[in-house]
């Protein structure tokens, strides 16, 4: 499977191929940041099949925190594109940068729910987890 996506301005482009690792919803103060509120919803993509195609994102990573993941995005319009976690292999990419969002097609697990607001919504039937699923 190759997906395609990109920025909200289109200075930068990605190329993703293989499979999705795992699809989720995440529910952490942080990315309730980065999203502007809502939960992040991503996608885990193998690191070997993914690439920039135009253009080179910023990077951004909490110099106040050990082991903080690593955020690019885009100088001019903002966009946050995908999330290196260390200690993960995989990339973890926004499923509102992709050309055709459908292919996620729902989380299969929502995490930090301890963190969640009220307001946010979990549908129903996926597992839940209070904060990072174990391994």
């Amino acid at each position: 499977m190759t997906l395609k996506g990109g920025c909200f301005c289109g200075a930068v482009r990605y190329e993703t191929q293989g499979k999705p690792i795992f699809k989720g919803q995440c529910h952490c103060r942080a990315c309730q940041h980065i999203s502007g509120g809502a939960p992040n919803l991503f996608m885990l993509m193998p690191r070997d099949g993914f690439r920039y195609t135009k253009g080179q994102p910023s990077q951004y990573s909490r110099p106040d925190r050990k082991n903080a993941v690593i955020r690019d995005f885009c100088a001019a319009c903002g966009t946050h594109l995908v999330t290196h976690r260390p200690g993960l292999d995989p990339v973890i990419v926004k499923i509102g940068t992709l050309d055709d969002p459908s292919v996620f097609r729902g989380a299969k697990a929502a995490l930090f729910v301890g963190e969640k607001p009220e307001y946010h919504v979990i549908p129903e039937g996926i597992t839940q987890f209070d904060t990072m699923p174990p391994g």
